[in-house]
């Protein structure tokens, strides 16, 4: 079938008279209008993270890799796992999260043009660039200002997300850029435990022993932007959280390497968030 409207629609049809469940895994942003047309005909769906259907694939001794193989490798996945993968988000969140994707994007273009300005200062061609330079910062500083009034826009009209938003902000290093990535790429927040929380962020340590010995723990898998703003945040909460700074600076007196500290205060710091979006109650010293 097409992989256009109509092709969607047959796939729907399909689906529909099989009663069957349809899932697919995630292929940056490809499978969101089939998976909105399937949703919109009122149908189960489930987006899977690829490296388990790869890992599944392994397990079985399947190398060849085919558009059907790839179906049949997902199909049978499902039923040994039938609670793997995620529902389709609401399309506030869809949008949210197209939103903070583009911001995320633009902020990642500006780094690198400020690199690029760096470097023509130490090479003495600045004056070259100058105003070609100036230029494009502007222009790059005033999307990112767009596209945040929109975020907050779209936020600040919904009467949950923008209770979700203050609660999430009440945390000492949750500043904007993190509660909006929290919201838009990490709906289950309040309704899962707190280490289903950290193994979605990819911040639970992973163990590597084999008998005696004993591995190094390390952390990875999870929602990978979402991970890696949230270590942006565990750094100044590390610093400034009065329940995670004295947890920090423990670690640090036990000698815990830097970026060990910082995945820790992370796992801690979305521990916290999960729990008072669960209880729907902004951050205290008292209630943490």
């Amino acid at each position: 079938m097409p992989n256009n409207i109509e092709g969607h629609k047959q796939v729907a049809g399909l689906a529909r008279d099989l009663d069957a469940l349809g899932c697919f895994e995630a292929t940056g942003g490809q499978e969101w209008r089939l998976w909105a047309t399937l949703d919109g005909a009122g149908l189960t769906t489930r987006q899977l993270p690829p490296a388990q259907i790869k890992a599944f694939a392994a397990s079985r001794g399947t190398r060849a890799k085919t558009d059907r193989i790839d179906a049949g490798l997902i199909a049978r996945f499902m039923v040994f796992r039938p609670d793997s993968g995620r529902s389709l988000p609401h399309e506030k969140l869809r949008l949210l999260r197209a939103l903070v994707s583009e911001r995320g994007q633009i902020v990642e273009t500006r780094k690198r043009l400020l690199a690029q300005i760096k470097a023509h200062r130490k090479l003495g061609s600045s004056e070259v660039f100058s105003d070609m330079d100036a230029d494009l910062k502007d222009l790059l500083d005033r999307q990112i200002a767009e596209l945040e009034a929109q975020i907050e826009q779209i936020i600040a009209a919904d009467e949950n997300l923008a209770e979700t938003s203050e609660i999430l902000r009440s945390v000492p290093g949750i500043g904007p850029v993190a509660s909006t990535m929290l919201i838009a790429e990490m709906p289950e927040l309040g309704h899962i435990s707190g280490e289903q929380a950290a193994a979605l962020t990819g911040l639970a340590p992973i163990a590597h022993d084999s008998g005696a010995l004993r591995g190094k723990r390390a952390i990875g898998g999870g929602r990978r932007l979402l991970r890696h703003v949230l270590l942006q945040a565990a750094l100044v909460a590390s610093h400034h959280n009065p329940v995670l700074k004295p947890f920090a600076d423990r670690l640090r007196a036990a000698g815990k390497p830097h970026k060990v500290v910082i995945k820790a205060v992370a796992r801690k710091l979305v521990t916290i968030v999960n729990a008072l979006c669960k209880s729907r109650q902004k951050w205290t010293y008292q209630t943490v």
